[in-house]
């Protein structure tokens, strides 16, 4: 058969695929008003042709490359790396360039509406959490599958305090992220031994109980009607109106998200951080190396679950109403596809992509019923083209004195 024969019925193949996982969600509509079914098959053919034309390029590109045509186009990607690197690991680069976003950053909630301002400090509080699962799964390489339930624990931490003993934010705010990092020593004892597939089993199961008592223990959080009423932090006794409580909470997630990665930063170039990686590389050879690998472990579960328990303490001081369904097993997926996005272990990565995750379906809202396909594709592309991460991080070189 010939090769270009064979291009086309493989991307003939994937189009027709791709039309028939399509057709529930693009081609019919119910009309519950008229009892009557719609088949939209003009968006099949737009699925079907742009699938077929991208599946036809990415064939045609890989057979190119594979006929020597393209050897010299490595030298573009290993550019552009070269001044990703100069770019954050050069004061005399990334400096301007960290201060300039931060001036961004700042003047933005006096440039934009409440609406705006409000989403992006979502955004923030999803690159705290983002932060903090980072040191788990990313640099100490243990998987969790229910990270949110430290989230929850700070947030219905705080809600109890200030409803029910009247405690105010400020207090809180560090019991919240105390809190947080004493379960993630309850959960990191019993599983000190497991690893891999049985981990992620028993994280996963670890989120599924916190909601459950959280929804049937009614006489502490609630139940499914949650906790209302908490109230908002303050600031020396002033008043806000709702734009101003919007701004004020935007620059306390900033601050707290400037402080994680301040930290964070500082916990991965230290000796608990190397012997985190050393124990994602590889945890016999850590032991070897006379690493604790009980206590390495204990120290990234509370280090990662501090800051989950700490940005739950905001979160519901920024809602003032809690209930069981803002900390589902979605959540903890969405945070998990943040650190794998934007690249184990890069801060700059997990900001990022934690910024495009929860900003970009909001964005995409003029889509309407489009734009969770719309998001999901990008996903997969990105996965597909990328899968190391938005950036990848790099390890910091160490010298002896005295070595050339």
């Amino acid at each position: 058969m010939p090769p270009v024969t064979r291009h086309l019925l493989h991307a003939g193949g994937l189009a027709l695929w791709f039309m028939l996982l399509a057709l529930p969600l693009l081609a019919v509509r119910v009309d519950t008003l008229h009892n009557v079914v719609e088949w939209r098959w003009e968006n099949l053919l737009w699925v079907g042709s742009g699938t077929f034309a991208l599946a036809l390029l990415w064939r045609l590109r890989a057979a190119w490359r594979r006929s020597g045509h393209l050897a010299a186009a490595p030298a573009a990607p290993g550019r552009l790396a070269a001044f990703g690197t100069r770019l954050f690991d050069e004061p005399r680069l990334y400096r301007p360039v960290l201060g300039a976003i931060l001036a961004a950053a700042l003047i933005f909630p006096w440039l934009a509406d409440t609406y705006q301002v409000n989403i992006l400090g979502l955004a923030l509080i999803f690159v705290v959490l983002g932060l903090g699962l980072n040191i788990t799964v990313g640099l100490a390489g243990l998987l969790d599958l229910g990270y949110i339930a430290f989230f929850a624990v700070g947030a219905y931490c705080y809600a109890l305090l200030n409803t029910r003993f009247g405690l105010g934010f400020w207090p809180c705010l560090p019991l919240g992220g105390l809190a947080g990092a004493c379960c993630g020593l309850l959960l990191g004892f019993p599983i000190l031994r497991l690893r891999g597939d049985y981990l992620a089993i028993v994280t996963l199961g670890f989120g599924s109980i916190a909601r459950i008592v959280l929804e049937n223990w009614d006489e502490v959080s609630g139940g499914a009607q949650g906790i209302a009423g908490v109230a908002r932090p303050g600031l020396f006794g002033a008043e806000f109106g709702l734009a101003g409580m919007t701004t004020y909470l935007y620059y306390l997630l900033l601050g707290l998200v400037a402080l994680t990665v301040f930290v964070t930063r500082r916990l991965q170039h230290s000796r608990v951080g190397r012997a985190w990686v050393a124990l994602r590389e590889d945890e016999i050879a850590c032991a070897a190396m006379g690493v604790d690998v009980a206590r390495t472990k204990l120290s990234a579960y509370a280090c990662g679950a501090f800051w989950a328990g700490l940005v739950g303490v905001i979160f519901a001081a920024r809602n003032t109403y809690i209930n069981p369904n803002s900390f589902t097993f979605m959540e903890s997926a969405l945070v998990l596809s943040i650190v794998v996005l934007g690249g184990m272990g890069s801060i700059v990565g997990v900001v990022l992509a934690a910024l495009a995750l929860v900003l970009l379906p909001e964005y995409l809202r003029a889509l309407a019923e489009y734009r969770m396909l719309v998001f999901g594709a990008v996903m997969v592309a990105m996965m597909i083209l990328r899968p190391q991460g938005l950036v990848i991080a790099r390890r910091r070189r160490y010298r002896r004195e005295g070595d050339a």
